[in-house]
């Protein structure tokens, strides 16, 4: 075969794959099968695939409308440059899908908070307010005055009557002393039977019939509930023993626990008010009277006490009662308490940073009240959080890895 015979076969062999070469590409580009570039998002990112922030682990391959949200997919970037711009800008999220997710947005602001701090407790006796009646000399209990414990009864009350033998031997003496006309050993003799126990009006009565009465009502000195009561018919009595405890109902305690965290927003004078179920829509107005020293151990909490006013005896020991604890009002910078996330780590608020924009930022809260929390670090007067909604975003946040601005980085 001659060389020009080779060179034609051979420029033909060439000119036939050009061709099929040539017509296999436009075939597949009819059909839609030639591989096609790599999407391209609104900011120029290579997207590997579409999500909706609210549902980030459905995934789409083309850009558009959610199907879950009325809001625009976001592109997740092939270069790792979405993920940066992220970190940097915040969660974006369409102005126009704001209202569909229920965002709202106000500025931190300076504001007079006043604190409440709410607990529990229960209604005690007062523990100040006690009467120990006891016998004088010794005797034996004559009668009794159907008394038991429990009992409420008014000052001057009778609880039993006591037959005193020492009584009636002083008594005789002072008659006599009278008798002699001296008012210097007259005097004495009274004074005597006064640090016996007696009574002037017991004395004056002795004085002026010339009779001696070693029988003595003995009574209770205030008005409460009888705690113990020990006097019986026939019981023989040496001096000093107690017949009967008597405790006072004019007042109440009120023992509250304090959170062991809170142990700094109590101080003693602080108003407080209680509110029982007994009485609902009724309000118990009072103070801390004592912050005991002895922390309860198993419950991380504080005992305050306070004490109520028992008009008419309705708080009764042993009822439970809520108790908001006020404090005094002082400038704070406040946001809405809701606008607070707390992940027990740390305290964050979104920030909203314009353009449909936001980001977290840590802060540190001090007091509460009236739906406001104090900030004390981590936000500048003017910057705007997200008050409703902010759980979707944070959760877009942690999703995306988008860093927490830390404490000291308001502007």
């Amino acid at each position: 075969m001659t060389d020009t015979t080779h060179a034609a076969r051979w420029r033909a062999g060439i000119l036939a794959a050009t061709l099929i070469a040539g017509s296999g590409g436009y075939y597949l580009g009819q059909r839609g099968e030639a591989p096609a570039a790599p999407a391209k998002s609104a900011d120029g990112c290579e997207a590997l695939y579409y999500y909706d922030p609210m549902f980030p682990q459905q995934k789409f391959d083309k850009p558009g409308k959610s199907p879950f949200m009325d809001m625009e997919l976001e592109p997740k970037c092939a270069d790792g440059g979405g993920a940066a711009s992220g970190a940097a800008q915040g969660v974006s999220i369409d102005p126009s899908a704001m209202q569909n997710l229920g965002i709202r947005i106000v500025p931190a602001q300076m504001g007079s908070l006043a604190a409440t701090l709410n607990v529990s407790g229960n209604v005690d006796f007062n523990q100040r307010d006690v009467a120990i009646i006891q016998a004088r000399s010794g005797g034996f209990v004559s009668r009794v005055y159907a008394r038991a414990p429990g009992d409420v009864v008014r000052a001057g009350a009778p609880i039993a009557d006591v037959q005193l033998p020492e009584w009636g031997g002083a008594q005789t003496e002072f008659l006599s002393v009278k008798r002699l006309g001296r008012s210097d050993l007259t005097a004495a003799a009274r004074q005597r039977l006064r640090l016996m126990g007696m009574s002037d009006g017991l004395i004056s009565s002795v004085e002026r019939s010339g009779r001696t009465n070693g029988t003595i009502t003995i009574t209770s000195p205030i008005s409460g509930v009888i705690q113990t009561l020990d006097a019986r018919a026939g019981v023989t009595l040496a001096m000093g023993q107690t017949l009967a405890q008597v405790t006072g109902l004019g007042t109440v305690w009120l023992n509250a626990a304090v959170p062991e965290a809170q142990a700094g927003a109590v101080r003693i004078g602080q108003s407080a008010a209680a509110t029982l179920t007994a009485f609902p829509g009724e309000t118990f107005g009072g103070r801390i009277i004592a912050i005991l020293p002895t922390a309860q151990a198993d419950s991380r909490t504080l005992t305050i006490r306070i004490e109520l006013a028992n008009r008419g005896g309705r708080l009764r020991p042993g009822m439970f009662a809520g108790v908001a604890l006020g404090g005094d009002a002082r400038p704070a910078l406040l946001v809405p308490s809701e606008a607070v996330i707390r992940t027990g780590t740390r305290t964050i608020v979104m920030l909203a940073m314009g353009d449909g924009r936001y980001h977290p930022a840590e802060i540190r809260t001090g007091r509460e009240g009236g739906g406001q929390t104090e900030i004390i670090e981590g936000l500048a007067v003017g910057e705007k959080v997200v008050a409703s909604g902010q759980f979707l975003l944070d959760s877009e946040a942690s999703l995306t890895g988008i860093e927490v601005r830390p404490l000291g980085g308001a502007k």
